[in-house]
């Protein structure tokens, strides 16, 4: 019996393996920096490693949205015989939502917005679109008016023979955040203690800083706004026991902000007043200043297939004397320079011309060591760069978590 029915089971599991290749190979190509979880999820398509390769190519873009949670966009762009079809797909998450719901959203969303390039595959007969659950006749109403608020307390505590290390942090934050206003309140205080044992004597260090932060933002139209903000703090570090700042403003972006996700260019000034109430006299023999300052800031962000882009420039400088200044230049670049090669790079550089806080006498070698007191200096920087290469199949379908390894063959060299 058994010798009888394996021939026909044998030539049924053949069948159905060519069939199953001849969809594979006929699938959509689909280039895009794909999650393992994506690639479970959606396996109607062909995930390629070149964009060359692709049907259609997908870029993504991330934001905090005013609750707290996020909001992805996703822009699909065919290409060869799909050349002229374009889709943007939004997904937004609220700050409740678990890791597993936002990327069961995600999933959901992209596969929809694949149908439609699907529907011109031949896999397009095995698709089957069902609605699980009706639209409800009433829409509720936001008892909070859009109102956010949100509250974290944390710390940590650690130590060996010779030394301990605790430190405590806790923020407060309420934000409303709509298409015509945008408001952001946040209180935060942070403390950091150390306590090294010499031997011959016992050194403590203390770090405290506290803030108060206010911004109010009104949109004019597609491309000017115009807000203020009103920040009050102190930092042991900074010899500022009380510091208070009023800067309104105004911003234009040369793309409409409704094209934010994908790329802007915006322009800001700010001019306004600021007090300073110090610790200990400062280099400039003050106790206290009343400032007057603005600031010129320009920004550019831009994610397209070959890359991302995300620039800015920031001057500053007191009104009293327009030596004391501050220039600072920062953002980061990623390229995809050829077949499964990537380099990214990016840093900070900033002159620094306006440390008015400076405490006179300098500082002891020990709060130079433990960074107790900011320190004199002209300039400061950060820079990083890296590349990948990754060569091997353009089909990248499967998923094989064991051990904890993935497929195919990837370098990555960084500095």
């Amino acid at each position: 019996m058994i010798i009888v029915l394996l021939p026909g089971i044998l030539l049924s599991a053949q069948e159905q393996k060519t069939e199953s290749d001849t969809l594979r190979k006929d699938a959509l190509n689909v280039f895009m920096d794909a999650s393992d979880y994506i690639r479970k999820e959606i396996t109607f398509v062909n995930y390629v490693r070149d964009i060359k390769d692709a049907h259609v190519y997908i870029i993504s873009s991330y934001r905090t949205t005013g609750s707290g949670g996020g909001e992805t966009t996703y822009f699909l762009v065919g290409q060869k015989e799909f050349a002229s079809m374009k889709d943007t797909i939004v997904i937004n998450t609220s700050p409740d939502d678990t890791q597993d719901i936002g990327r069961e959203k995600e999933v959901n969303a992209l596969k929809m917005g694949l149908m439609r390039y699907v529907l011109k595959t031949p896999l397009a007969s095995y698709i089957d679109v069902r609605f699980s659950m009706p639209v409800s006749e009433t829409v509720s109403t936001d008892i909070w008016n859009s109102w956010v608020f949100r509250s974290s307390i944390g710390g940590f505590l650690q130590g060996q023979k010779s030394n301990t290390s605790s430190n405590i942090y806790t923020s407060i934050s309420a934000n409303r955040v709509t298409e015509k206003i945008k408001t952001e309140l946040s209180l935060s205080y942070d403390r950091g203690d150390d306590k090294f044992d010499l031997g011959d004597s016992i050194v403590t260090s203390l770090n405290q800083n506290k803030s108060i932060d206010i911004l109010n933002v009104w949109a004019i139209n597609e491309h000017w706004s115009y807000g203020g903000s009103l920040s009050m703090g102190s930092s042991t570090y900074s010899n500022s026991d009380l510091r208070v700042s009023i800067l309104p403003g105004i911003e234009y972006n040369i793309f409409p902000y409704s094209e934010s996700t994908r790329r802007q260019l915006r322009l800001m000034y700010r001019a306004g007043f600021e007090y300073q109430n110090y610790t200990d006299t400062t280099i400039y023999d003050k106790m206290e200043e009343h400032l007057w300052m603005q600031s010129l800031s320009a920004a550019y962000e831009v994610v397209q297939k070959w890359g991302s882009i995300d620039l800015s420039l920031n001057w500053r400088n007191y009104l009293h004397d327009f030596s004391k200044n501050n220039l600072g230049l920062s953002g980061s670049v990623n390229l995809r320079v050829a077949k499964g090669l990537s380099v990214n790079f990016g840093g900070s550089f900033r002159f620094v011309h306006d440390q008015l806080s400076l405490v006179k006498g300098g500082a002891t070698p020990q709060q130079i060591l433990l960074r107790q007191k900011e320190l004199a200096t002209q300039y400061s920087y950060f820079n990083h760069f890296g590349f990948s290469y990754t060569f091997g199949s353009i089909y990248n379908n499967v998923v094989n978590p064991r051990f904890g390894g993935g497929g195919g063959s990837r370098m990555m060299i960084s500095f």
